[in-house]
């Protein structure tokens, strides 16, 4: 089975290849369908990815890191450091790239740290980014790079990050990406890295127990699909297209993974969240992956990193199962 699906990749792929040399022999008409050929080709790489997790096999990473606070470099917000230091890259022979950001191309420092995601991303095009941050602003930028697998998104999260400036009561911009994704509310971030918004209807959000009155009301009156018990994400039915999964890792409750800048009370045990997380990875189609990290500030010992390295290590055994 397994020989037959690499036959059906790689003989429509030579054909395309070949008409995409007969195009561009032909000049201008050529240059104008070559960027929907190479959209074709990508959705051929993404079929290879896809056989190669059925194989049972660590398909190809890219491991990322965004060590920025909103466009910021905290001094002492060291958890995306200690992540690369875990050696996890190496474990599942993936290599570790730190964004780089612009910023004297952007006004927005968020902006530069997006756009240097959505280029990192874009740059290693057949491997599934696996992304650190140190904030959930930065789905922003995984999106961008993504954008070509058009993928919907699965959102783990303590909060509903569903804010608009007109619905939030602190103004924190890291309550809002995920309204941001789907066109609500101040969108400058999103133009300025060229990003449009996705249908809500093409967006999952679990738990989510910590919402804003206003929040609360506009994420019930949305399309947006919300399992805000978190155990019912182990049944519900994934779809069938590319999935973008964002963890914030605030969405496990304190008592398991502490130092949080934003801690709720009340969520899933890490047991939990890990036994999803693997079998979103075993049944999903992974376009990508983020964690959302904790406040290294506010930690006293290494349980944060560790019950971290347990939700991405449970993921990634999804991926091979």
């Amino acid at each position: 089975m397994v020989i037959l699906l690499r036959n059906a990749v790689l003989v429509p792929a030579g054909i395309l290849l070949a008409v995409l040399i007969a195009l561009w022999i032909f000049g201008e008409r050529g240059r104008l369908l070559c960027a929907s050929t190479r959209q074709l080709l990508r959705g051929l790489g993404w079929r290879r990815q896809s056989s190669k997790q059925r194989m049972g096999t660590m398909p190809d990473m890219i491991c990322i890191g965004v060590p920025y606070f909103i466009g910021e470099q905290i001094a002492g917000r060291s958890e995306v450091a200690q992540v690369k230091a875990s050696g996890l890259a190496g474990d599942i022979g993936a290599p570790w790239v730190d964004v780089e950001p612009d910023f004297a191309a952007y006004d927005d420092p968020a902006a530069a740290v997006n756009a240097a995601l959505a280029a990192t991303i874009a740059a290693y095009p057949d491997r599934i980014p696996l992304i650190v941050a140190g904030d959930c602003v930065s789905a922003l930028g995984a999106m961008k790079g993504l954008v070509a697998f058009e993928p919907g998104v699965l959102w783990l999260d303590a909060h509903g990050d569903f804010n608009t400036p007109e619905t939030t009561p602190s103004g924190f911009l890291g309550g809002m990406p995920l309204a941001m994704l789907v066109g609500r509310g101040d969108l400058s971030l999103m133009r300025a890295i060229g990003l449009d918004p996705i249908v809500e209807e093409r967006v999952v959000i679990t738990d989510a127990r910590d919402l804003d009155p206003a929040e609360a009301v506009a994420l019930r009156e949305s399309a947006v699909t919300h399992l805000p018990a978190f155990d019912d994400l182990r049944a519900f039915p994934l779809p069938d297209y590319p999935l973008y999964v964002h963890v914030d890792t605030d969405v496990v409750d304190a008592a398991d993974l502490p130092a949080m800048s934003y801690p709720a009370p009340g969520g899933p045990s890490l047991e939990a969240v890990a036994a999803a997380l693997r079998r979103v990875g075993q049944e999903g189609q992974i376009a990508g992956v983020l964690f959302g990290l904790w406040n290294a500030d506010l930690a006293g010992d290494d349980r944060p990193l560790t019950a971290t390295l347990t939700l991405v290590r449970a993921f990634l055994a999804g991926l091979t199962a």
